[in-house]
């Protein structure tokens, strides 16, 4: 999918969830045969999921090489826990919650190796500060192009985490504003409460970089 500096700042309309009766049922038969061991349903479901969760990971993670570890443990978690879904959510929203969980505990522990390493430079142990990996291969290049994406990127990693995900779902993945909701077990109007945050400090810091028109 194509994104505009409009679409992406200033909203877009709501749009309906979900599942159907015969969606909901395959779904409730899928969680039954892996609940029931099946290898055959963990394939399906990782090959169904698969893209989604890696890409939602990359859009906070912005390394395709983490985001692939992140995703695989996502999976992992999922084949060891799906005892235990009992399918109060459907089981994207699940799916979305363990991969957006994962991912932001991920950035905080980069976080703070980041911080540690630039301390203990500055005490003269020798290490490097790290630096943000290249961001060239995320799925958002087909925006304008490589330095506005890096600037959306680079911005969008500075809000505060429930925004970041809100952003991510909203224009990564589409959810819906409800499904959006499920994913943080908050409300609709809270999301759309953080989807107006998140865009107006985007919008306040990116505009005077893109065209308009």
């Amino acid at each position: 999918m194509a994104y505009s500096l409009p679409l992406l700042l200033t909203g877009d309309p709501l749009a309906a969830p979900c599942l159907n009766g015969p969606a909901a049922a395959a779904e409730a038969a899928l969680v039954a045969q892996l609940q029931q061991g099946s290898e055959a349903a963990f394939r399906t479901l990782v090959e169904r999921y698969q893209d989604r969760i890696y890409r939602t990971v990359l859009s906070l993670l912005r390394s395709p090489e983490e985001a692939e570890d992140v995703a695989q443990e996502v999976f992992v978690e999922v084949h060891q826990t799906i005892g235990r879904f009992r399918g109060e959510a459907a089981l994207s929203t699940w799916l979305y919650r363990l991969a957006t969980s994962r991912a932001l505990k991920h950035l905080r522990r980069a976080q703070a190796k980041k911080r540690f390493a630039y301390f203990t430079s500055l005490l003269g142990f020798g290490n490097e500060v790290l630096h943000d990996l290249p961001t060239h291969e995320h799925p958002l290049a087909l925006l304008e192009g490589q330095q506005q994406l890096g600037l959306l990127l680079a911005h969008l990693a500075r809000l505060p985490d429930q925004q970041k995900v809100a952003f991510t779902l909203r224009h990564e993945q589409e959810l819906s504003y409800e499904e959006i909701a499920a994913v943080l077990n908050t409300t609709v109007p809270a999301v759309e409460s953080l989807l107006f945050r998140a865009r107006k400090t985007l919008r306040h810091h990116l505009q005077p970089h893109f065209r308009h028109g």
